[in-house]
């Protein structure tokens, strides 16, 4: 890794207003001060048809995964759909596998319109660690979206700086010693077949 770690920010929303990308350039910010080298990857750039494991690198899925896999550590932001996280999100993360997160630090930012989107963050988690990522303690969460966020800047000082540090803790934690395979990975037969 170079003195400066590059992080990656994949953006799981494809609103025009999008919380989660305003919030996600926060957490850009963070990276910057904390002397990383931040990258936006808007999904909404990518073409990335639904995922068909028997067809290779459909449409833009491998200069996604190439991106994925240069960067150091990766921070995930999605909108809360239905409890979980956005189709957006997990067809980009379907492209991708152990080679782009195995052994990876990956951060978590969460955005919803009502309550604390934890069951997205928990999903998130899930898919991380199946991966093999090491996924931080330390997670960002924007509740009550509409009223936090506006004018794509936030209203809550307090928030903002969680979103902030989000960032700062992806570079502190970027280049952390890899830990044994999980349990989640051992049984994820099908991203290795």
């Amino acid at each position: 890794m170079t003195d400066s770690p590059r992080i990656a920010a994949l953006c799981g929303s494809l609103r025009d207003e999008s919380t989660t990308r305003v919030a996600l350039g926060r957490a850009l910010d963070g990276v910057e001060a904390a002397g990383g080298d931040p990258a936006l990857l808007d999904l909404r750039e990518y073409d990335l048809p639904a995922f068909d494991p028997d067809v290779d690198a459909a449409g833009d899925a491998a200069a996604l995964a190439r991106e994925v896999r240069a960067a150091d550590a990766v921070i995930l932001g999605t909108p809360m759909y239905h409890g979980s996280y956005s189709s957006t999100l997990k067809t980009a993360i379907d492209y991708c596998g152990f080679e782009e997160f195995g052994d990876k630090t990956v951060g978590l930012l969460g955005v919803s319109g009502g309550q604390f989107p934890i069951t997205a963050l928990e999903h998130l988690r899930s898919v991380c660690r199946a991966l093999d990522a090491w996924v931080l303690p330390y997670q960002a969460a924007v509740a009550r979206s509409h009223a936090a966020v506006r004018d794509g800047s936030f209203a809550d000082p307090d928030l903002e700086a969680r979103v902030v540090r989000l960032g700062e803790e992806t570079v502190r934690y970027a280049d952390i010693e890899p830990t044994p395979s999980t349990m989640e990975s051992e049984e994820n037969v099908g991203a290795t077949e």
